[in-house]
């Protein structure tokens, strides 16, 4: 399943409103462990498609950055039934990105 790009218009309906487990990655073009945890997220989305795999960039999204508590990326949040239950901050391999998150 291809990732979804994540904006303030679409926040709500595609990861709060979700009836799936979203996986959140927040990111930015220059950030390079954002460079390296991306191609992670693809494989994940590829993977699970019992999930939902979204990317915001927190340059473009900033307020969306800011009200998740974005202070270091990559951070990518786990997000069910509009919460978020898990969150991994800095790159990590995909098995201990999982393990991180709880899946």
């Amino acid at each position: 399943m291809a990732e979804i790009k994540l904006t303030e218009s679409n926040f709500q309906a595609e990861a709060l409103r979700s009836d799936k487990p979203v996986l959140i990655d927040f990111w930015a073009s220059w950030c390079g462990p954002c460079k390296m945890l991306a191609p992670i997220i693809s494989e994940i989305a590829d993977e699970h498609p019992e999930w939902k795999v979204c990317k915001v960039n927190v340059d473009e999204e900033g307020a969306l950055a800011v009200q998740y508590g974005i202070a270091s990326i990559p951070t990518v949040l786990l997000v069910k039934n509009g919460e978020v239950i898990a969150k991994s901050v800095g790159y990590a391999p995909k098995e201990e990105l999982l393990g991180e998150l709880g899946l």
